[in-house]
């Protein structure tokens, strides 16, 4: 059986330095429900693609210098 890089499942400190954050961030982001995880017996599992999208919803884009400009015209 052969699993996708996506599809692996991971334990709390493999997430956390998936995202290069603490463990005890992750466990927060679980405790929250900010996370979508997996209960298996007493331990917490997430997905490969779970933690990769929750990575990737915080993504902010980059500015151009014009768009630089722009703002500082609107403030002025």
């Amino acid at each position: 059986m052969s699993m996708k890089d996506d599809e692996r499942v991971l334990t709390v400190e493999e997430a956390a330095a998936m995202m290069a954050m603490s463990t005890r961030y992750v466990r927060r982001l679980v405790a929250e429900r900010r996370i979508p995880f997996h209960k298996v017996g007493r331990s917490v599992r997430l997905l490969a693609s779970d933690v990769w999208a929750h990575v990737q919803a915080g993504r902010v884009e980059a500015m151009t210098v014009s768009d630089v400009w722009r703002g500082m015209r609107e403030v002025a």
